[in-house]
């Protein structure tokens, strides 16, 4: 068995009107590994200033990973708990050298192109006739649940963008959840919370800064919100601490991002940890190329889905894979008619 990998750089579209200082590219790692039988491929994607493994030893890691491949998948992962996009990577490409078919990686309707999976459509940051705009596009292809970053701009700009939305389209016409990514003080987080709940919001992700049990727990436990967990589950990569935390801050909701958690198996631990103690959740791609786009939702369709994942990021790309995944009305569909084009490892 070998293992080699390539590195590949995704760049963003960038619409006319959007705030300044969004992301511009992404870097991402593809992992191969040959046997007698055929091929498997693997995606490893960082995100800057967010996954643990950012580090400068990254490539070095990957660089041992697949001189090693060899020891098998367990025993590599058990040496990679600081590195869950390596581990996510690992994962996917050994799933898709045991498949019939290197991108059949989970027994689903989803592969088989029988069901959707529902999706939340993404909102580019920006001036509200803009982020309005897009909004509107949304509706228009069939969406009813969309996600918005705040906490970015000025908060009283960002409440009369949303008392505008709510003004245009109701509750029960469209879902609007919305990320502060730990933009907010602990101090004055609750009442910020209190006037976004005007807008009946589904809910809200990572309000404040990770680590900061103590504050967030009281946050969960007074918000008129919900709130859900993101950044603070990266940093929690053993079984005990992410019991802790879950039962220390008691959150309505977390987000799972497999190559920011640690790949399938750490998500399914997390899934279970949380359903256990009546906390939703939804899975998100973490800008993944297609081939990591395709391995996360086959694997989300395995579970029952109850509410819109956050799935469609492929269209944000202007060099993607190009793949069978589309995105029609507000569902995300692998088409088995059209063909796989793989960058050459």
């Amino acid at each position: 068995m070998e293992a080699s990998y390539k590195k590949y750089i995704l760049n963003f579209k960038r619409p006319s009107g959007t705030s300044r200082g969004v992301l511009k590219t992404k870097e991402t790692w593809f992992v191969k590994i040959e046997d007698e039988t055929g091929f498997g491929i693997g995606e490893c994607g960082i995100l800057r200033g967010l996954s643990i493994d950012d580090v400068p030893e990254f490539e070095n890691k990957l660089k041992w990973a697949c001189e090693n491949i060899n020891l098998g998948l367990h025993q590599l992962c058990s040496q990679l708990k600081l590195f869950p996009s390596i581990k996510f990577g690992l994962e996917m490409a050994f799933k898709s050298l045991k498949s019939q078919k290197p991108f059949y990686l989970f027994n689903s309707n989803f592969y088989h192109h029988q069901e959707g999976i529902t999706i939340n459509g993404l909102i580019w940051m920006g001036d509200k006739s803009f982020m309005f705009e897009q909004i509107k596009a949304k509706l228009d292809q069939g969406f009813s649940c969309i996600k918005l970053k705040i906490g970015a701009i000025d908060f009283q700009a960002e409440l009369d963008l949303l008392a505008y939305l709510r003004s245009k389209f109701s509750a029960e016409v469209l879902e609007l959840r919305v990320d502060a990514n730990g933009a907010f003080k602990p101090e004055n987080a609750l009442s910020k919370l209190n006037k976004l709940s005007q807008f009946k919001l589904h809910s809200i992700e990572q309000p404040i800064k990770q680590n900061q049990w103590l504050e967030m727990y009281n946050l969960c436990r007074n918000t008129p919100l919900p709130i859900a967990l993101d950044e603070e589950l990266i940093e929690v990569v053993d079984t005990t601490n992410r019991i802790k935390l879950l039962d220390e801050v008691k959150p309505q909701y977390i987000i799972l991002k497999p190559s920011l958690v640690g790949g399938f198996a750490d998500t399914s631990e997390w899934i279970k940890l949380a359903e256990t103690r009546n906390i939703g959740w939804w899975i998100t791609s973490a800008l993944e190329s297609d081939i990591g786009l395709n391995a996360i939702a086959q694997f989300a369709s395995t579970f029952q889905l109850d509410k819109p994942q956050g799935l469609g990021t492929g269209s944000l790309y202007t060099n993607n894979i190009t793949s069978p995944l589309e995105v029609k009305g507000e569902k995300l569909f692998y088409n088995s008619t059209l063909k796989w084009k793989t960058p050459q490892i």
